[in-house]
């Protein structure tokens, strides 16, 4: 089982030399991926910037897009995006895409939020794909790093979603709510079945929020109370309280070994803290893990 790290991208005041920092030791440390997602009315950094400035300053680790919400954006002009980010890194580029669940961010941009249906996003998928593979807009570039352009995961969560996106993408972007190993062990399940039928054996990847130490719990709950507060600042608090992993280097180890044991292929750990301690935390757990 392959491990990564997501930036800390939704944590608010982020400065250059944060991001940069937290790339950098991402990249020379233990881990496998690093990774980053979008949102709109937020106050985190643009995302296909983002991507782009880790695509630069980095040189080993895979870049994993958790997620993209596709069916918010123009697929010519996407293609066009993720093409540059996968040069530019050389081929570690991995695209995971949804449909997100915030009205809010469609209409922000001028999108129909009639178009969040796993129909559109596997139309705009095959869209990308056949530009990539110069089928389409032969003279639009770049050229891809990766043959036929980035890999796709899916950030699926319903049946009828894992269905569609086995005819498109090579695996799950999952994401446990919970940080539990039962909701995991379940999407996995599913996934596996809506893939079989396919003939295909997917990657298995899920990430949860996670916080280490003694402010554990409370950096978990101030970062959610903000990062939830679309739902309203009630029911934010309440799901604050128990949402994610919070917990010392062992509770964490013991977790992801409980992950590793229901066949995931990869993790990704998701920050509640900008504090580049909770990284090198994590980083103790990742370096001895087995």
């Amino acid at each position: 089982m392959n491990i990564g790290m997501t930036l800390p991208v939704m944590e608010p005041d982020l400065s250059r030399k944060d991001l940069e920092n937290w790339t950098l030791r991402i990249d020379a440390g233990p881990w496998s991926h690093i990774a980053l997602g979008e949102r709109i009315l937020f106050p985190n950094p643009e995302f296909i910037s983002t991507l782009s400035a880790v695509a630069a300053w980095t040189k080993r680790v895979e870049i994993i897009a958790t997620i993209s919400v596709l069916t918010m954006h123009n697929p010519i002009l996407s293609a066009k995006q993720f093409a540059t980010i996968d040069m530019i890194s050389e081929g570690r580029f991995t695209l995971g895409v949804g449909v997100g669940g915030r009205e809010e961010d469609y209409k922000s941009i001028g999108s129909d939020w009639s178009n969040r249906r796993w129909a559109t996003l596997s139309k705009n998928v095959k869209t990308m794909q056949s530009v990539w593979s110069k089928e389409l807009h032969p003279n639009l570039g770049p050229t891809t790093f990766s043959n036929g352009g980035p890999k796709i995961l899916a950030g699926a969560v319903g049946p009828k979603a894992m269905k569609m996106s086995a005819n498109f993408a090579e695996g799950l972007a999952g994401f446990s709510f919970n940080a539990d190993i039962e909701e995991i062990k379940d999407s996995f399940y599913r996934v596996n079945e809506a893939f079989k039928k396919n003939n295909k054996t997917p990657r298995l990847v899920t990430s949860f929020w996670f916080g280490l130490g003694e402010s554990a719990r409370s950096d978990i709950q101030i970062h959610l109370e903000r990062y939830l507060s679309w739902m309203g600042d009630d029911l934010a608090k309440d799901l604050a309280k128990t949402a994610g992993f919070s917990g010392n280097q062992a509770d964490l180890k013991e977790f992801l070994s409980l992950i590793k044991a229901a066949g995931a292929t990869d993790v990704l750990l998701v920050p509640t803290s900008k504090n580049i301690e909770q990284l090198i935390l994590a980083e103790e757990v990742i370096a001895q893990f087995s």
